[in-house]
């Protein structure tokens, strides 16, 4: 194409050689397929906010063999959507996490057994007392599923740790979000205060749980290895996002 590889191109046969990153002219990095640049499905260049990133990515597209599988291309698909979904709607994006907040996974507590109780006190307990301590957001946890209405303070403060996102790394941040269904989660391993596979596993206390007494299902599980997929890559994306 004239001005530019549209991102669409992705899937069929293999239509370039040569994959390069290059500096964008209104600022941060590109990909380039035989000089040209890769578009976004919405017709905007693919511009990268940081080198680390933009170099992920090109990886990506020299790793497509004969055929093309965007599958294969998470930080692709992420980039497309950071550009054109979710950076022409920032304060609606992140209202979104902030909704989930309001029902926060980490809030919702087994009233037994005993061994489900403390299993969920130790995952989620220290984590709504950093979401308190770090910012300023004290959610309540409450027995049962019905609805509880958080203290309106505490959804401003999460809606203020939530604005300091800037387009790319909210993308990560609302895909981790969404397959938690924990904004403290996925704020927490954001910040640091957890590891991938600790953000994991405080988001399945209740599954673990119930496969421990009566197995898991293999198709369930296999389900869950795919969300894992999706939260591996959502993380990466969030750290290339932010690589100095």
């Amino acid at each position: 194409m004239k001005n530019g590889t549209h991102s669409n191109a992705e899937t069929g046969s293999r239509f370039y050689k040569d994959v390069a990153t290059g500096a964008a002219a209104s600022g941060g990095w590109r990909i380039l397929l035989d000089g040209r640049p890769v578009r976004t499905p919405g017709r905007a260049e693919l511009v990268l906010p940081t080198l680390a990133l933009a170099e992920a990515i090109a990886e990506e597209w020299r790793a497509q063999g004969a055929r093309i599988d965007p599958h294969s291309m998470p930080l692709t698909k992420l980039a497309n959507t950071a550009i054109d979904a979710v950076a022409p709607n920032l304060d609606a994006v992140a209202e979104d996490v902030v909704a989930f907040a309001g029902r926060d996974l980490t809030c919702y507590r087994a009233g037994s057994p005993e061994t489900l109780v403390a299993r969920q006190e130790a995952a989620w307990d220290p984590l709504l007392a950093w979401a308190e301590t770090h910012h300023g957001a004290r959610l309540v946890p409450v027995e049962g599923v019905m609805p509880l209405e958080q203290p309106t303070a505490s959804l401003a403060a999460m809606r203020t740790a939530v604005g300091g996102f800037e387009a790319f790394p909210l993308t990560a941040l609302h895909v981790m979000t969404a397959l938690t269904g924990s904004a403290v989660i996925a704020l927490a391993h954001a910040a640091g205060r957890l590891s991938l596979d600790e953000s994991w596993a405080a988001a399945h206390v209740d599954e673990d749980f119930q496969a421990g007494h009566w197995g898991e299902d293999a198709e369930a599980k296999a389900r869950r290895d795919a969300r894992f997929a999706d939260m591996r890559a959502a993380s990466e994306f969030l750290r290339l996002s932010r690589a100095g």
